[in-house]
């Protein structure tokens, strides 16, 4: 898809102009999102990227009179304008300037630059479609601030749905159905990850599986027994959760005999726990939950900050040719007496520069802890279904510089571009992910059957 500038004519008739320069046939539709209409067209005298249209084309196709730059691609004799990116999400409020509530200001970071990028955005949930006239009454974000819009169908459609339980609602799966199977716009980032399906997927893969721990569903007693005799230390978390909710890190010392238990209470307390039996712990500290939902994993003892230890977020992005690439890496220290390095639990973002001030040992390791996150993102894309465009990765690095894969996020957090030198890559993340919903477009309309195959 090529840049262009509209520019927009007042005319009643549905008028189209295009560059003399444009290498095509003579255009007889044009498209917006999901909407078409026919046009009379004419070659200008202008040779550069420059398309007139006459104001009611425009307002038929609904296209934004505040737009002036979109990517323009034809095929056969229809030209399309776009791409009109959908984001979905959900928790709207009747707050004009905060459309949905705290999250907005993530969405209008998101949007701002859409004129710069040549993009369109429309921000709406699943109570906002219109079936029988194709729009969607949702919101945008431009020079105005917000404001209401109603947008034909997009041309691809970003899932930010901000939990499980709103993306396990039937009537969101059924919009999320139809609008992929009847109307057949690609949906990307689609469901969060289960953490222990995501590791016997990894493990297909010859490769990525180098870097995965040792990791079970938890069964029965025997198997944490058999994984702490082996390791010292084990971590038992929640297969669905995030932020750290829930993990609990259970630590045998041989010589004493003891079992200890790390973890965050309730209200919020780190707390440290001795038992003398392992079955004493557990009747202690979870006789109240279910453990079938719970996984158990290999303690990896890692590499250490000022004495606390140290794991890794990275962020890898699709870009604008679909490829997969590394768009930040942060170190995470952990809080003291924390089991995890979540910032929530009293974790502090670093950079791979602050924790390797080593020039030569920081490239090594960043060259590895790179290779190690696209083979993962490769392995994931193929063994995962639905269209993955982004992925937030915990790995740990040990002592011996080998690296652990802890976790895979199919809608990764912001927190580690709090740190004041990360902030240029959240920009980055988010231009690529333009990037790829501009490429994504593309291929819907020259490829479909490359995507709905």
């Amino acid at each position: 898809m090529k840049l262009c500038t509209l520019k927009i004519i007042e005319q009643e008739e549905d008028i189209l102009g295009f560059p003399q320069s444009w290498n095509h046939i003579k255009p007889v539709k044009v498209s917006f999102g999901g909407r078409t209409k026919e046009v009379h067209s004419a070659p200008l005298t202008i040779t550069d990227h420059t398309f007139l249209l006459s104001r009611s084309l425009a307002e038929k196709l609904s296209i934004p009179l505040t737009i002036r730059r979109l990517h323009v691609i034809q095929k056969e004799d229809t030209l399309h304008f776009g791409p009109l990116i959908g984001i979905i999400t959900s928790g709207f409020s009747s707050i004009k300037t905060k459309p949905v509530g705290d999250r907005s200001s993530f969405f209008s970071r998101l949007m701002r630059n859409q004129a710069k990028y040549g993009v369109a955005f429309i921000l709406f949930g699943k109570d906002h479609i219109n079936w029988d006239e194709g729009t969607i009454k949702g919101y945008s974000y431009g020079e105005k601030g917000w404001e209401q819009i109603t947008a034909p169908f997009p041309n691809v459609i970003y899932d930010r749905l901000p939990n499980r339980r709103m993306e396990g609602e039937e009537k969101f799966r059924t919009v999320k159905k139809k609008l992929q199977e009847e109307y057949l716009i690609p949906w990307f980032n689609p469901g969060f990850f289960n953490k222990l399906d995501v590791f016997e997927r990894i493990e297909q893969d010859d490769e990525a599986k180098a870097y995965l721990p040792e990791t079970h569903a938890f069964t029965s007693f025997s198997v944490i027994e058999q994984m702490l005799s082996k390791y010292g230390h084990v971590y038992v978390k929640p297969q669905n959760g995030s932020l750290g909710s829930g993990i609990h890190q259970i630590i045998y010392v041989r010589e004493s005999d003891f079992y200890y238990c790390r973890f965050k209470d309730k209200d919020g307390n780190k707390r440290l726990r001795k038992y003398q039996t392992l079955e004493r712990l557990f009747n202690n500290l979870f006789k109240n939950r279910s453990l079938k939902n719970m996984m158990v994993q290999q303690g990896i003892s890692l590499m250490r900050y000022d004495q606390h230890p140290v794991d890794f977020r990275i962020h890898t992005n699709k870009d604008e040719s679909g490829n997969w690439t590394v768009s930040a890496i942060a170190a995470k220290v952990a809080g003291t007496g924390s089991p995890t390095t979540h910032i929530k639990n009293g974790g502090e973002v670093k950079t791979l520069e602050e924790i390797v001030p080593d020039t030569k040992l920081r490239k090594q390791m960043k060259e590895r802890i790179t290779k190690a996150s696209l083979v993962l993102s490769r392995a994931l894309e193929q063994n995962m279904e639905g269209i993955i465009a982004e992925i937030g990765f915990d790995l740990g690095v040990d002592k011996e510089g080998r690296i652990w894969l802890f976790e895979a996020n199919s809608k990764p957090g912001r927190s580690i571009f709090i740190h004041p030198d990360l902030r240029g890559f959240e920009k980055l993340t988010r231009k690529l992910m333009l990037s790829y919903a501009i490429y994504l477009t593309k291929m819907s309309i020259l490829s479909p059957e490359e995507l709905f195959t």
